[in-house]
């Protein structure tokens, strides 16, 4: 593995600035073009694949969502919907154990940054597959001199099992030599949350059985049905931990909600469990630890815009995640939420003046979530002009057109060239290119068909009764089973540089290219002022 990370700074330091580009950190070094630049910058074409491979164990499993088991293994989410979600009673006690072995009652971690130091974010990170792995290279040569990394949503896929720590955290993440914090999201609570708290939380013991549930009742039924962590999982946490075990390294977390102290800011992340809500003692915390004039970050499993809508994210007993992170006098800055497996930004500007970004970054390693379904944006007075997003609506068509031309045995009829999809999705939208095609496009029947059937846009039209289901079974069922192994990948990650001024966010691409890998190219960036 060290031979990746010496050749990615000796790289680094043989580049020099180039005039119009942005710069990664303190090298000074010039990024190869992004998608927003040609279609080489979005991994189209590249025949280069990157060394990632090198560093990823000699057996991977692949997670497919074909498979029943798998399906089974993951129920606990279609369980809680069905008859009640435990996960608020079981965070609870989880809080409470970490209380009683002396963590802090405010559940701050007061860190010895400087006024300006920077750190990372990427979620939705565990598959240990090659699009995991692929975002490695770029995450530890942007992030070398970080002084931490929060992991935003799911660690772990597919259930959150201690055993698969190994090469789905630790393994990947060895050489990043700063600590890392987490927020579980939804598949780290398939198995109650005792993978999480043991890595992250001080080796938390496994909580105590509860009584069981009247018989007949809902909460019964759901007992009988829950999934739950085997006997014995977790034997290969010991060994794991080797693999991170410098000093600087460490971390430790007093639940799985908390904030961070760093500098001028307070990073607060939360945990949104199975459903995608804040229980009564979660919220109640949060309006707390909310208050004073320190600007604020909030790091969420479940982001407040995405997909051109706006999800405030309930509270138990009342109230709202964003009406709190809007609050004038809480001085929240940014949002930024995994769970969403791409990059979006949305500028809010609210009623006394402020602009709040709201951030979706969820390309840390699983599968793609299309954006080429995200409607022409319009919501809380965030117009098209100011949305950003990766992929590239264009690039989302195309590569959802290779998996189902490849799915159904219909390459020709499918397949859309990066050129013709982003000529589509400028028609169907009616807003100019984002990146200017190679040539001229000539749109036919066939392409026009294939971008409704793949709900591109989701402007109603003739054939929308007819669209294929890109948008809500695809995504949940037949996407994550349709992962693709070879390049691009389109993942990414974030680098925030800290001042007592501003706050720069930067998203970074990962393709799996060489080219993106040795330069990981800047695909939005936006300067958010503290003062």
């Amino acid at each position: 593995m060290r031979w990746l990370w010496e050749r990615s700074r000796s790289a680094a330091a043989d580049h020099r600035p180039a005039s119009g580009r942005s710069w990664i950190g303190c090298y000074g070094a010039a990024v190869s073009d992004s998608s927003r630049d040609t279609a080489e910058g979005a991994g189209w074409g590249g025949a280069d694949r990157g060394g990632y491979r090198q560093l990823m164990p000699g057996r991977v499993q692949k997670i497919s969502w074909l498979d029943p088991r798998m399906l089974w293994a993951a129920r606990n989410g279609v369980l809680a919907s069905w008859f009640g979600d435990p996960t608020g009673r079981t965070r609870a006690r989880w809080v409470a154990q970490r209380a009683a072995a002396g963590a802090p009652a405010d559940k701050v971690i007061r860190r010895s940054d400087p006024d300006r130091f920077s750190f990372m974010v990427i979620g939705d990170t565990g598959e240990g597959d090659d699009p995991q792995y692929a975002v490695v290279p770029g995450f530890l040569k942007v992030g070398q001199d970080t002084r931490f990394a929060v992991l935003a949503s799911d660690v772990i896929y597919p259930v959150g099992s201690a055993d698969d720590y190994d090469g789905k955290f630790f393994r990947p993440y060895q050489d990043y030599r700063a600590p890392i914090y987490a927020i579980p999201g939804n598949h780290d609570w398939y198995e109650d949350l005792g993978g999480f708290m043991r890595v992250f939380c001080d080796d938390a013991p496994p909580l105590p059985a509860e009584p069981s549930p009247r018989p007949l009742t809902r909460a019964w039924l759901r007992s009988l049905l829950w999934h739950r962590a085997r006997a014995g999982d977790g034997q290969r946490l010991d060994e794991a931990r080797t693999l991170r075990s410098a000093q600087s390294q460490q971390a430790v977390q007093p639940g799985p909600y908390w904030a961070i102290d760093s500098g001028p800011v307070r990073i607060i992340g939360i945990d949104t469990g199975l459903l995608g809500t804040l229980d009564a003692e979660q919220g109640a915390w949060l309006r707390e630890v909310s208050k004073g004039p320190r600007p604020k970050i909030l790091i969420t499993g479940s982001p407040l815009y995405v997909d051109g809508e706006h999800h405030p994210c309930a509270i138990e007993g009342g109230g709202t995640v964003d009406e709190i992170v809007r609050d004038p006098e809480h001085r929240y800055v940014a949002a930024i939420g995994g769970d969403i497996h791409n990059y979006q930004r949305y500028p809010v500007r609210l009623e006394d003046g402020r602009t709040l970004q709201y951030v979706v970054s969820g390309g840390g390693g699983a599968f793609m979530h299309a954006t080429h379904t995200i409607a022409r944006v319009d919501v809380g007075g965030v117009s098209e002009a100011d949305f950003r997003c990766y992929p590239l609506r264009g690039d989302s068509l195309a590569f959802y057109s290779r998996l189902y031309g490849r799915r159904l045995r219909m390459r020709r009829f499918f397949t859309l060239t990066e050129a013709e999809a982003t000529a589509v999705i400028a028609e169907r939208l009616g807003i100019p290119p984002t990146r200017t095609p190679g040539g001229e496009v000539r749109l036919t029947r066939r392409i026009r068909l294939v971008a409704s059937l793949l709900g591109a846009g989701r402007r109603p039209d003739r054939t929308a009764r007819f669209r294929l289901p890109v948008r809500k079974i695809y995504t949940q069922l037949f996407s994550p089973s349709s992962a693709t192994y070879s390049p691009p990948f389109f993942k990414c990650f974030l680098r925030l540089d800290v001042s007592p001024e501003r706050v720069r966010l930067r998203c970074y691409a990962a393709t799996g290219n060489r080219a993106q890998e040795l330069d990981p190219p800047v695909e939005d960036e936006v300067t958010i002022p503290l003062v």
